[in-house]
């Protein structure tokens, strides 16, 4: 079984920094793989630190899936409260620029479950100035 990392905040800031010009210009350039993912599973692991439970499992396809929220624990198939997103709205979320709300009406999330908007309580992880 992998090791799964504990959240540090420097490195969690710092990840989330690299990418920052990216998520301030939808138009910049992507930032490269390997930079994306770590500012992904940085701010998801710190979500999972700062909100503890298995009640909601947030996924960000392909690089990260957490589970988080205190409440019932699943332990088997698909959980009942899921987040699902994509990589950018994932860091959009996680550093406040943009609210879990506005992702949803416009589409760019996936909620299921009368529990998953409770990561809202967590964000943003890493505050971005606009």
């Amino acid at each position: 079984m992998a090791v799964r990392r504990a959240a540090d905040p420097v490195k969690t800031r710092a990840a989330v920094e690299a990418v920052a010009h990216w998520l301030r210009d939808e138009h910049a350039e992507a930032p490269p793989r390997p930079q994306l993912a770590e500012a992904v599973r940085a701010t998801a692991r710190t979500l999972a630190a700062v909100a503890p439970g298995a009640s909601v499992e947030v996924r960000v396809p392909p690089f990260v899936a957490v589970q988080c929220v205190d409440g019932p624990r699943h332990t088997r198939g698909n959980p009942p409260n899921i987040v699902e997103t994509d990589p950018r709205t994932w860091l959009l979320l996680a550093t406040g620029l943009c609210t879990l709300d506005d992702a949803a009406a416009a589409g760019a999330i996936a909620l299921s479950g009368s529990r998953a908007r409770e990561i809202s309580a967590a964000l943003p992880i890493v505050a971005l100035p606009e």
